[in-house]
């Protein structure tokens, strides 16, 4: 377990102020100006020898990705940072805690990320339902800057960078990069093809390296423990402290910052009081948001959360947005509420998302009242595989993955409604196998 004096989110919960004199009490905006000395390609190799992940769900290693961008920008194409403070993925929500609570850890990593990766300026593009966050986040942002400590000569290192904030207008499809970068830019939030990849051609044009709210505010931390302090925690390959957001039946729900790797069971049971009606309650679990397939519970017990531990048991950690499911869940109607979501998300583009949502929502609504037929649910599956991989953001893959987890892992529910509905008698197939 997590000790407190490793936790990097020290005002996560909000029980002092949010604003510059109390960041600055904890630590924040402390000698800025000689965690940026060190050098800029320094910086980068420390961050990759910190093993850090991107938090925002594909856990590509952040020090890798800031060393695409180019080591020395033209004066017309300028490097840029965008932030992802979409935050529009079910069951996630801990971004919002820091814009919140703790914006200060943001602007300073976005102030030394910028300058690692040469960039002239962040933009910070926040969810347009957070309205109290970017309230926050626009006087924080106005603090730096009158406290100099962001815009010309920042901290005193002698380097000018800017921060913007800006804010969207509620399309979960901007959280995808591309179509972020396209709607910063005035235009339809509509994913963009790649190649080119924005560290190539991001925004106007011009170099970009997009990055999640909490892989960029744990960067100062980073620099001043040192990166071996933070590859400490978890397991090869997934190091690091992480915000899981626990929501669901648990008996006490929680955004808390933990040790990558620890197990479901003591993250539940250390953090969220257990399950709802003990262990033996437990029915599933969506480890990462609701993007990623389900987890049966005999799986999940035991299992480390982190990116290859969730991969193994054929889930994802994502944004470790942990979603518990009791016996009590209607588990179909639950898969087909987050298909109707996706239904309602997708920006059309792509003919496989655009009508493929659509059509895997009808069916699973059928599904869910059992006014169906059994071979369809083999239907049902091949046509998520038809949408999964053939669309140019992963927005049809997070519209399939639920599904699929469903069909794997809770078949004979799917095939008990079907013939109880249909009152045909018949067993359905497992059993009839067995």
């Amino acid at each position: 377990m997590l000790a407190d004096k490793d936790r990097i989110f020290t005002n996560v919960y909000g029980f002092q102020p949010w604003n510059l004199p109390a960041a600055q009490k904890r630590g924040d905006w402390d000698a800025t100006k000689n965690l940026m000395a060190i050098g800029q390609d320094a910086i980068i190799d420390k961050i990759k020898a910190s093993g850090l992940r991107g938090r925002g769900g594909a856990g590509f290693p952040t020090g890798m990705k800031w060393s695409f961008m180019p080591k020395e920008p033209r004066a017309d194409r300028p490097n840029f940072l965008v932030i992802n403070a979409d935050e529009s993925e079910p069951g996630s929500c801990k971004d919002r805690e820091i814009i919140r609570h703790d914006p200060h850890k943001l602007i300073e990593g976005a102030l030394i990320a910028g300058y690692a990766m040469r960039a002239r300026a962040a933009y910070i593009y926040i969810r347009g339902e957070y309205i109290r966050e970017a309230e926050v986040l626009f006087a924080a942002v106005k603090e730096a800057y009158a406290a100099g400590l962001i815009g010309k000569n920042a901290s005193k290192s002698g380097y000018d960078f800017d921060v913007f904030v800006h804010r969207g207008a509620g399309a979960y499809i901007c959280g995808e990069e591309t179509a972020m970068l396209e709607s910063l830019e005035g235009k339809k939030g509509q994913p963009r093809l790649k190649p080119p990849f924005p560290a190539g051609a991001g925004l106007y044009g011009c170099p970009t390296t997009v990055n999640n709210v909490e892989s960029i505010a744990v960067v100062p931390t980073i620099l001043r423990r040192g990166p071996e302090w933070f590859a400490s925690f978890g397991n090869e390959g997934n190091k690091g402290t992480k915000l899981f957001q626990i929501s669901g039946h648990v008996n006490k729900p929680v955004v808390v910052e933990e040790a990558m790797s620890i197990s479901f069971r003591e993250l539940i049971e250390k953090h969220c009081g257990g399950i709802r009606g003990g262990w033996d309650n437990l029915l599933a679990v969506i480890p990462g948001g609701s993007s990623v397939p389900l987890v049966p519970a005999e799986q999940i017990m035991d299992c480390p959360m982190d990116f290859d531990g969730l991969k193994a048991v054929g889930s994802g950690l994502g944004t470790a947005a942990v979603i518990v499911m009791d016996k009590s869940t209607d588990i179909v109607r639950a898969i087909s509420r987050l298909s109707y979501f996706y239904k309602h998300e997708s920006c059309g583009q792509c003919t496989p998302c655009r009508e493929g949502t659509g059509w895997m929502w009808r069916v699973m609504e059928r599904m869910r009242t059992g006014d169906a037929d059994i071979s369809e649910i083999d239907t049902l599956y091949q046509v998520t595989k038809q949408v999964e991989g053939h669309t140019i953001c992963a927005l049809g893959d997070a519209a399939a993955w639920p599904i699929q987890g469903l069909i794997k892992h809770f078949r004979p529910e799917m095939e008990r409604r079907i013939v109880e509905r249909n009152g045909s008698g018949e067993a359905p197939m497992m059993e009839a196998a067995e």
